[in-house]
């Protein structure tokens, strides 16, 4: 009786880079001056993750702020207009922006989406006008970032 040698060899993997280089944006708030956006951005092929902060530049106390809430986000397979999410770290002040800005993302992306965020617009003292426009122009810049992404 013969015996045969099977070698159980891992198929090869195509070599790919990765594409998790984190871009990092700064910008001041519209109509709000004194406050900064930051925004640290890896995009990644089947995924994206944010993280959103701001810092006043007209305070001079060095005071760190808390980690904020990190929200996940991904768009709802049977109605393109929903998006699902779940918050997998809460902070009272800043979870409702998160997800908000988590479900913008994934429904746009239209790939899963973890959004980290300390932003509490109560903080920045802004008004509604002031708060939509600050957040139109962080999801408008994050969106053109993902367009032109490599």
């Amino acid at each position: 009786m013969a015996t045969e040698t099977v070698n159980h060899v891992a198929p090869l993997l195509e070599s790919a880079t990765p594409s998790m280089k984190p871009v990092e944006i700064s910008f001041p708030l519209p109509r709000t001056p004194h406050t900064n956006v930051h925004i640290h951005l890896t995009l990644m092929a089947k995924s994206t993750m944010v993280f959103l902060s701001t810092t006043n530049t007209g305070d001079s106390s060095s005071t760190l702020k808390p980690m904020g809430s990190f929200v996940y986000a991904m768009p709802d397979r049977t109605n393109i207009r929903s998006t699902i999410s779940t918050a997998l770290f809460t902070s009272p002040g800043s979870i409702d922006y998160a997800t908000r800005t988590a479900k913008i993302l994934a429904r746009r992306m239209n790939i899963p989406v973890y959004v980290g965020c300390n932003i509490d617009p109560v903080l920045t003292e802004s008004t509604i006008e002031e708060e939509m426009e600050g957040f139109s122009k962080i999801i408008d810049t994050i969106i053109r970032q993902w367009e032109n992404r490599e």
